[in-house]
């Protein structure tokens, strides 16, 4: 049974997010209506990782396993004509063959996301549901240089949500960057690590953010990682300004 790599980005605005939902429409569900309705098979697609209602995606992985073995081509573009038939806001952006021991989630190396904020007086029209709005100057280097007391082995407890169902609040994050975008007043904060925790990045976005607006300081931050307590995490951010980039694995060439 052929497995297929599924690169994909989407529009999260309106989805329920990445999973299955019995009454609320999900990225899931959405590829693999299409296809069912390319094929005839009923899958199961693999992503590498659930994003939240709201959240974009512009890297997101899975894999699905087909009973025919199909052109990868073919793949792509006639799941891409049910999705576009179906008004759904998701594209393959490209479909391969794997071995049997691809795993979108498990052979995941790293997962990149990017979090933007927008900063001007006037509020978002065009990037409305696409960025975070402050009607306020933040200030980008104080806000990078309080990042970097979150960086490396700690234990996440005050950025992840009380909902969340990982094993332990202990991550290792291996990057969190925060940069001033290519045009006036955008703001990116760059995350790399293996995994996430629920709601973590979206935690940190809006922790930095009260650090750019000159209400919390760099030991403001260190004392909230310390607490490992959610009540000491500043308010969490939109999900609109959160987006799934890209996902490593290792190279099957070895």
């Amino acid at each position: 049974m052929p497995r297929y790599r599924l690169d994909i980005e989407y529009d999260g605005t309106g989805y329920s997010g990445w999973q299955r939902q019995t009454d609320h429409p999900s990225i899931q569900q959405a590829i693999e209506t299409a296809i069912f309705k390319f094929c005839g098979e009923t899958t199961l697609v693999r992503g590498a990782g659930r994003t939240d209602a709201g959240v974009h995606a512009l890297g997101q992985v899975a894999h699905v396993d087909l009973e025919k073995s199909w052109p990868v081509d073919t793949v792509r573009d006639a799941v891409n004509a049910h999705l576009l038939g179906a008004g759904e806001r998701v594209g393959i952006l490209a479909a391969n063959l794997v071995d049997d021991g691809f795993d979108a989630r498990f052979s995941a190396l790293k997962r990149h996301y990017i979090y933007r904020i927008i900063c001007r007086r006037t509020p978002l029209v065009i990037e409305k549901n696409r960025a975070l709005w402050s009607s306020r100057m933040l200030d980008v280097e104080a806000m990078h240089a309080a990042a970097q007391s979150l960086v490396g082995l700690h234990d996440f407890t005050t950025f992840r949500s009380t909902n969340c169902q990982a094993n332990s609040p202990v991550r290792n994050l291996d990057r969190l960057d925060v940069v001033a975008g290519a045009t006036e007043g955008l703001i990116e904060i760059h995350a790399s690590a293996r995994s996430f925790l629920h709601n973590q990045i979206r935690s940190f976005a809006g922790t930095l953010r009260l650090v750019g607006a000159g209400k919390w300081s760099t030991a403001d931050v260190e004392a909230a990682l310390a607490a490992r307590d959610r009540k000491a995490c500043g308010p969490v951010a939109a999900a609109a300004g959160l987006y799934f980039c890209a996902v490593e694995y290792p190279d099957p060439a070895g």
